[in-house]
Parts: C-alpha cells; structure tokens; sequence
C-alpha cells in the first residue's frame, strides 16, 4: 500500500550535509527551547534525554508541547548531577576520558573551551577525538551532541552553548571504543551486504544490565572484532547514512522485540546523529566517524539481535502529522527521538521502512 506523507519544511527539518542557515526556524521554538533547557539544567546527565526529546519535539513543528512534556518528565528524576571532582584541563584530559564519575568536571572543561573558541571549532576539535569511543553510553553522548548541535545552528545562545558542553561531556565521560582487528583492511561492502557478516553475540554470552555493560560484551568475543572493517566509507557521507539508517531501520523491524528495543532504536539515531554533525567536521574525521557509526550500529545489533533474514512487517499507509501526534501523545523520549529521527532519514531517502519502524516503536513504548 502506498504511503501519504508530507515532508517537513527546510526551516524545522534540518539534516543536509551543508551547514545550516543563520537563524531559528520560529520564535516560539526558539523560546522554547531555552526554557526547556533552563528548566532542566542540572539533572543527572547520565540518564537525561529531555533535551534531547525536546528539540526533537521543536524539529518536528510541536513546540507548544514541549512545556508540558519537560515538567511531567523532569517528575521521574530523582537525582541530581554529581559535584566536581578534580579539574580537566587541556594537559590532563586523558586520564579523565571514559570515567564517569568525572562527567562534571568534563562539562565545566567544555564550558570554558566553548568560552574561549566559536562552538563550531570545538565540536570540529573534539568530535575527532572521541569519535572511536563513539559507543558512549549506547551512542547518548553523541546523540545528544548532535541534537544540541541542531539546536545551535538554529540559534547561539549561551544555554544551547551549555547543552552543547553537556553532550560532549557525556560523550567523554562515558566514551567507550568497541574491539578492532589489528591492521584491519575494508572489504569494501555495502551496510546491507556486511550485516550478513556482522556475528552474533551468543545468548549466553549476553551480560545482563545497561546498553553499555552488553557492549562490553563484546570485548571477550572475537568475532566481533573485525566488523569496523566490514563496509567501505565513501565521500558521499549522505549516501552512507542513507544507506546505513534505511539498514537499521529494518534490523529494528526484523529483530524487535520488549528486550531489545532501545538498543535497535540507537542504531538509527546514532547514525541521524552524525548527518548532523558531518558538514562540521573534516573529511578524514567525517570518514572516520562513519566507519565508527557502523561499528556501534553492528554492535548494537550483535548484542541484541536474532538475524537479519526475517520478513518485514506487512507495508501500511503511515501519515506524517498522525506519526507526530501519536509519538507526542506516546509521552516516551525515545519515541519521540526516534520518530524525528526516522522522519528526517525518509525526507532523505523516502523509504517506507522509516515509518513502519518509527510506528512500530511509539506503539510499543507509549507511558
């Protein structure tokens, strides 16, 4: 059956590997989505995603549900961001990458870095830094990095410059590099072809806990190690994520299931993460970033998947703003990620698949 959609307009739905326009996309989402960061500061960063869902809330045309949203989901927190510990400079850096516990003092070390240089030159500097540890905390760190990314380009403020110090310091604390082969060489496969050769991890093998503890897994499993190498990375970075989303959006249909369904969700948002931040980074770290893309991606799948050879699900007529509506009303951040997430791929690349999979998951994580 033939699918009715609407795309979003170029000023809420941006995503292009070209850098966006000077100015926001309204006044009210503007606003809004300062208010919606000020009234979140401070909540423990590990297991926030409002700002997250709020901006994707913005992007998708439904800033006047944001307030609403922010005060019921800010209810579920009951802890607070942890106090500094001991100070992240430019020499010792290195030493505090991939502590959580320093996820402070790493805020407050972008905070100056991003007092000291424009935003678009300290994401340029530091997303070629911590991209092998892309895997941070199931790719939050740079999922969030990305939509305050978004948000930035849109307008300069100093909250959105804050968010921003906020995803890359939750993008170091937590940063998290997936095992490689020692002088790997790409087969030069296409993502739809290389998940074939994308091992899975063994059930008994599979901790039990966070995204993060069955990602590491995957360091005692030596199959996986080759798998960065699966696919080649080409110059056309929107072609590869295109490529790369449409994939995952089907593993997420083929494989869901009530354990595994945030995992298979960041296997899209991930990589929509990095179509954002693309047209601000280097070629060599654009490439590098998106053989990283795909290695989380795979890795995700590894610790949760069954195989790639199951049917999809029959096709339906899934209408945009109906999507919208039922992600909003679903009230579950990672719907409402995914949804953006999913839509801003099908503008793209108008596949089917976006869809059934962004409907799929609004249904099964409505509050």
């Amino acid at each position: 059956m033939a699918v009715t959609a609407t795309y979003l307009s170029p000023g809420l739905l941006s995503g292009c590997l070209s850098r966006p326009a000077d100015g926001s996309s309204t006044s009210l989402g503007a606003d809004t989505m300062d208010n919606a960061l000020e009234s979140m500061s401070g909540l423990a960063p590990f297991t926030n995603h409002g700002p997250m869902a709020a901006e994707a809330l913005v992007t998708l045309g439904r800033a006047g549900a944001v307030a609403a949203w922010v005060e019921a989901y800010k209810k579920r927190f009951d802890s607070r961001a942890p106090g500094a510990r001991h100070k992240v400079t430019k020499e010792n850096w290195r030493e505090a990458l991939g502590d959580g516990s320093r996820v402070t003092d790493w805020t407050e070390f972008f905070n100056r870095e991003l007092k000291e240089a424009a935003w678009p030159r300290v994401l340029e500097r530091w997303a070629g830094v911590l991209t092998p540890g892309l895997a941070a905390a199931a790719a939050h760190g740079l999922i969030r990095t990305g939509h305050a990314v978004r948000s930035l380009s849109a307008k300069e403020t100093e909250l959105r410059r804050g968010e921003l110090a906020s995803g890359l310091a939750y993008w170091a604390a937590y940063y998290q590099p997936l095992p490689e082969a020692p002088n790997g060489a790409a087969k030069k496969l296409k993502p739809a072809q290389a998940i074939h050769d994308v091992p899975l991890l063994p059930a008994e093998k599979r901790l039990r806990g966070s995204i993060m503890v069955g990602l590491r897994s995957l360091d005692n499993f030596p199959p996986f190690a080759p798998t960065a190498d699966l696919v080649e990375v080409t110059d056309d970075a929107g072609r590869f994520l295109s490529e790369l989303t449409e994939l995952f959006a089907a593993v997420y249909l083929k494989n869901v299931n009530p354990r595994n369904d945030l995992i298979l969700i960041h296997t899209v948002t991930a990589a929509t993460a990095l179509r954002t931040l693309a047209p601000y980074l280097s070629p060599a770290d654009t490439r590098k970033a998106l053989r990283y893309g795909w290695q989380v991606a795979a890795a995700l799948y590894s610790i949760s998947g069954n195989g790639p050879a199951n049917a999809l699900p029959e096709p339906k007529e899934i209408k945009r703003d109906e999507l919208i509506d039922r992600a909003v009303y679903a009230q579950d951040e990672h719907a409402i990620k995914f949804t953006e997430a999913c839509l801003r791929e099908y503008q793209h690349n108008p596949k089917q698949v976006y869809l059934q999979a962004a409907s799929d998951a609004v249904e099964r994580l409505k509050l």
